[in-house]
């Protein structure tokens, strides 16, 4: 069994079970721990493919919006004001204001924004809604095809057939063969086998190393990860340290996903009981294993990769340590 271990005076005190599939942009499966055929929520994990129509379509463009704007596109931020900024920004050059966002408020992740937001007597908002970049995206989208971007967050609205439509295209499955449900922000989400996760992963980084305007969506996200999570994340930490080699992005309930530029590799992790803290050591062991990540740069990310467990005293008590390997074969090393 493949588990990240949280251990406390030499004793295995948790245990996350850890599932991963590895694949090449058609499909095949370079390597794998637990069960690849687990089927998996994109979760967040899918904003990515979810960005990449504004792009396509020519909506960025036409509108204006810089590679910043992009990057917060595919972000789950700690609504910073960068983040939020961003967000306005977005909405500003579509046309429209916070009242068409369809997600819902709460508190900033980041503990400075969240006091700031206290001390000056506001409440939150939607803006402050870690998917805001997301959703105004969305509808950017829907403005530029001309679409009602009313409601743009229902299964029927033009904006999410086009979701749909973007996962098969990069997963290889057709539509009747992924489940579908509503996303902690309201908008649909998609469940696949892992192993197509990482195909969709891989094939989306294939096309950018191609030239194709995935590469945008990649690029803007290498170039600005910051506005992808924000201070102390482990996917801005990642993508800061690697720089334009890799791209990762994180999903709620244990799940990870990105690719490696010029490799035409893709990777999804999920951690059977959705624990955040045991997915951000899975993605440092993994990143590590598929020679994404070297050994200076895992020290370097170590918060995120092996973190000490403190107690209240703020002593050092215990650590969440990977306890598994990855081996790839031989088609996908470099």
């Amino acid at each position: 069994m493949s588990t990240v271990d949280v251990v406390r005076g030499g004793v295995v005190e948790s245990r996350h079970v850890v599932h991963l599939a590895v694949c090449d942009a058609e499909g095949g499966l370079l390597t794998a721990i637990g069960d690849p055929d687990a089927l998996t929520f994109y979760r967040s994990a899918a904003k990515p493919l979810q960005a990449l129509p504004l792009v396509e379509e020519g909506v960025a463009d036409r509108l204006g919006l810089s590679v910043e704007e992009l990057a917060l596109c595919c972000a789950s931020h700690e609504g910073e004001p960068r983040h939020v900024e961003g967000a306005r920004s977005i909405l500003r050059k579509a046309g429209v204001d916070e009242s068409v966002l369809r997600c819902g408020p709460h508190a900033p992740y980041a503990r400075a924004a969240a006091e700031a937001l206290l001390r000056a007597g506001e409440s939150p908002a939607r803006i402050h809604n870690n998917c805001s970049g997301k959703h105004a995206g969305m509808i950017a989208l829907a403005i530029g095809m001309g679409w009602d971007p009313l409601d743009y967050h229902l299964p029927d609205h033009p904006v999410q057939r086009r979701m749909i439509d973007e996962v098969v295209r990069w997963s290889g499955l057709a539509a009747d063969e992924i489940p579908v449900a509503v996303d902690g922000c309201g908008v649909v989400c998609f469940a696949v086998p892992l192993r197509s996760m990482a195909r969709s992963f891989a094939s989306f980084t294939s096309a950018a190393d191609a030239g194709a305007p995935a590469g945008r969506i990649v690029d803007a996200m290498t170039a600005h990860p910051f506005m992808v999570g924000g201070t102390g994340r482990a996917c801005t930490a990642v993508m800061e340290v690697a720089g334009d080699r890799t791209w990762v992005k994180l999903g709620a309930e244990g799940v990870y996903g990105g690719g490696l530029r010029g490799r035409g590799i893709g990777f999804a992790i999920k951690v059977a009981d959705g624990g955040r803290r045991a997915v951000e050591v899975a993605l440092i062991r993994v990143l590590r294993a598929l020679d994404a990540l070297t050994d200076e740069q895992v020290e370097r990310l170590r918060a995120h990769g092996n973190p000490t467990v403190r107690n209240t005293r703020d002593e050092a008590v215990g650590e969440v340590r990977a306890a598994f390997e990855v081996v790839m074969s031989a088609s996908g090393s470099r």
